[in-house]
């Protein structure tokens, strides 16, 4: 079972974090949240998420992606020095690293977009010096998945599962929620 893994803070963007989290467990992909900000976390709209476990209680663990949902509780991901080091040495190892809204910048402060195709939020775009930027709902490059925001939340949680678990399961979950992928 392919293990994924969803970083939560206070201020996150709820759409991108639950739609996220539930369409991967619809899959069948074996989803942790982890919260830098205590077991609960407060989202940009004041809804109360309870995360899994803490970031501290996730070390030696191995998830073959982990996910970053954006907001502006990215900031308090950029941040993170625990965050940094997470997403590093999962490139490091060859492992997925997914980011939408304004957390690719995260995945930039972590150093790991030089010479990758990405997109983001409208707003970052001016962040990404160093990368190929795409007016895209969701962008592929290697072991890099981007995303621009809330509204392409499903896009990208589609594409997820396509990448994990293949193009068969990921039009089964899309089917059974009634979404058409366009990007």
């Amino acid at each position: 079972m392919k293990k994924a893994l969803v970083i939560l803070t206070n201020g996150v963007e709820e759409v991108e974090a639950i739609s996220v989290i539930d369409l991967l467990r619809r899959a069948g992909i074996d989803v942790t949240t982890s919260s830098i900000s205590g077991e609960q976390v407060t989202g940009s709209h004041n809804i109360t998420i309870q995360a899994d476990t803490q970031i501290d209680d996730i070390k030696g663990l191995d998830f073959d992606i982990v996910i970053l949902p954006g907001g502006p509780g990215t900031k308090n991901l950029r941040e993170s020095d625990k965050v940094i080091k997470l997403v590093q040495n999962q490139h490091a190892r060859g492992k997925y690293i997914a980011a939408i809204c304004a957390a690719p910048t995260v995945l930039n402060m972590a150093g790991i977009l030089s010479g990758k195709s990405i997109t983001s939020y409208p707003s970052e775009e001016k962040t990404f010096t160093d990368s190929s930027y795409f007016y895209k709902n969701v962008v592929v490059d290697g072991n890099i998945i981007t995303s621009r925001a809330a509204g392409t939340a499903l896009d990208f949680a589609i594409k997820l599962i396509e990448i994990l678990s293949g193009k068969k399961k990921a039009d089964e979950v899309a089917e059974k929620i009634l979404h058409t992928t366009n990007g």
